[in-house]
């Protein structure tokens, strides 16, 4: 369940159907979140933090003051209340959802950032967006390209929760990148229709990403090319590729 927060925010309630208990994923607020539980008589679990950033954990110690359960984060002491520190590989048990989320370190937007993966949903944070990626605040390109590569190795069926409402936007930059694509048409047109409608274009699916997600296509010849043009000379590593893509969107942001 999406619960939007700020201006364009997703802090994930994930529930298992027949209970109603559920994990927050990155509460930036609690007053969203609050609201949700009190009107739809669920009851929180667990907190699951992907990053620092205060649009992602500015809620937690609020939600402790009315809610004592853990809070899985990885090692990072701008990250308030962490009672459970998560490093790479390691599996997060939560039986009251019958659930089981693998933790998989995703440095670049931030040094520390993870995301969570299992039973066919992927948790990213700001590391993967629907068409696009995470700014690099902290991390390096060849950090994020690892991480994104490593992201794109999962089932292409996986459900992608990111953290915010960028859709258009991405989608927008990647028909600048490759204007000629129709599965990013036909992906435009979807998008906006959903928004149209007052629906969130999140989750997308992992296939819909490596089809249409210029930061996910570094090795794509038309991708190469388009990046190629714009640094004016030829590119052939996928972490230069990548490295362009990430600083032309950042020039037109």
């Amino acid at each position: 369940m999406a619960v939007p927060a700020f201006d364009d925010n997703y802090i994930w309630l994930i529930q298992y159907p027949p209970r109603r208990r559920v994990a927050i994923v990155d509460p930036g607020d609690a007053e969203p979140v609050l609201e949700t539980l009190g009107r739809t008589g669920l009851e929180p679990a667990a907190i699951l933090i992907t990053h620092h950033h205060g649009d992602h954990t500015g809620g937690v110690r609020d939600l402790l003051a009315h809610y004592d359960i853990p809070v899985y984060a990885p090692e990072d002491r701008r990250i308030p209340a962490v009672t459970h520190v998560v490093r790479d590989g390691d599996r997060v048990e939560l039986p009251d959802l019958e659930l089981t989320l693998e933790v998989m370190e995703t440095p670049g937007h931030t040094l520390t950032h993870v995301v969570y993966h299992g039973d066919g949903m992927l948790f990213c944070g700001d590391t993967l967006f629907t068409g696009g990626c995470g700014r690099l605040f902290e991390g390096t390109p060849e950090q994020m390209h690892r991480s994104l590569s490593r992201i794109a190795a999962l089932p292409a069926a996986t459900l992608v929760y990111c953290a915010h409402e960028y859709t258009l936007a991405n989608l927008g930059f990647a028909r600048v990148v490759e204007p000629d694509s129709a599965a990013l048409k036909a992906r435009r047109a979807a998008a906006e229709a959903s928004r149209a409608r007052g629906e969130p274009t999140v989750p997308s699916t992992l296939a819909e990403e490596l089809d249409t997600n210029p930061f996910l296509r570094s090795e794509d010849p038309v991708v190469v090319a388009a990046a190629s043009n714009f640094a004016g000379q030829a590119l052939k590593d996928p972490v230069e590729v990548f490295a362009t893509v990430r600083h032309w969107k950042d020039t037109l942001d």
